[in-house]
């Protein structure tokens, strides 16, 4: 049976050398490299071909997550295992958006660097124990709800008049501006503003004009 082909990299040595004391007496895993940084990783590249990548985050010049990035691109074949001392949620989306199969804290035992290397050699992908569902699911959700905070389906809860003020608000014009040029008093303007931001579930008149932007109502 083929061994399991993993690469290392790590900026730290005694990191590199921890992980290969976990591995050496797996016979179904082979190390076949490691590398302290990105340019030595697509170096080693040329003449290694991994099945999986134990990647970390922090490295000098490129991160981890920019790596993996150019990994899951241009070498579609390698898996991605991210190997970090940070767990914050955000670290573990963008490794998952980056194309990592993988995740496990550095703090993370043998068996559970073992059974990850295993699981998304054959595919799967594997999240450490230790990393509640919860965690991902929440921050997936909250990034998802940023992202369409300016969507373009909440235009048709506006009204004409309301797409009319906010046009006029993108373009700078004053409150007093916008009354007068549609003959309406300052605090009907006021009252379609705050309107609005209900209406598209906004904070401020700054959110305003970006979904403005956003949605093409002016010209830059």
């Amino acid at each position: 049976m083929d061994k399991i082909k993993v690469l290392l990299v790590d900026d730290h040595q005694i990191v590199r050398d921890g992980i290969f004391a976990l591995l050496i007496k797996e016979r179904e895993i082979e190390i076949v490299g490691e590398a302290s940084n990105g340019d030595d990783l697509f170096e080693k590249l040329k003449f290694i071909k991994p099945n999986i990548i134990i990647l970390d985050i922090s490295l000098p010049k490129m991160s981890g997550i920019e790596i993996a990035e150019i990994l899951t691109k241009d070498y579609p074949d390698i898996h991605i295992i991210i190997f970090s001392s940070y767990t914050d949620e955000e670290t573990i989306y963008k490794s998952i958006r980056a194309g990592a199969k993988g995740f496990l804290p550095k703090d993370s035992v043998r068996g559970d660097l073992v059974e990850a290397i295993k699981k998304v050699n054959q595919g799967f992908e594997y999240l450490s124990k230790k990393i509640p569902n919860t965690i991902i699911i929440d921050y997936i959700k909250n990034s998802e709800n940023k992202k369409n905070k300016y969507n373009n389906s909440k235009l048709s809860n506006l009204t004409k008049r309301e797409k009319e003020i906010l046009k006029l608000i993108a373009d700078g014009l004053s409150y007093k501006e916008i009354g007068e040029k549609l003959f309406i008093s300052v605090r009907t303007v006021e009252t379609h503003k705050n309107n609005m931001l209900q209406k598209l579930d906004l904070k401020s008149t700054i959110d305003l004009v970006k979904f403005a932007i956003k949605n093409e109502l002016i010209n830059l």
